[in-house]
């Protein structure tokens, strides 16, 4: 489990790490790059511990680069597809 950041922005996200930045939350995909989730058109539940449950579930991909991940984050715990 990789928890939120406080007071970033998105692009300051380390791989596994989530924040709320500008009223939206944003998530690093785990899988390879920088590939950041806006997640805004999810439903997210931050749970009493801190972390978040993202529904349905996140596919992150780098555009021209080909790079994708494909996943659930479940009270702060990635699982791949």
């Amino acid at each position: 489990m990789i928890g939120r950041r406080q007071d970033c922005a998105p692009h300051q996200l380390q791989p596994g790490e989530f924040c709320f930045y500008a009223g939206v939350w944003y998530a690093h995909c785990p899988g390879p790059g920088k590939l950041i989730a806006n997640l805004g058109a999810h439903q997210v539940t931050e749970e009493a511990d801190g972390t978040i449950t993202v529904s349905p579930s996140i596919l992150c991909s780098g555009g021209g680069s080909g790079l994708k991940w494909h996943g659930f984050l479940e009270r702060g715990v990635w699982r791949e597809c």
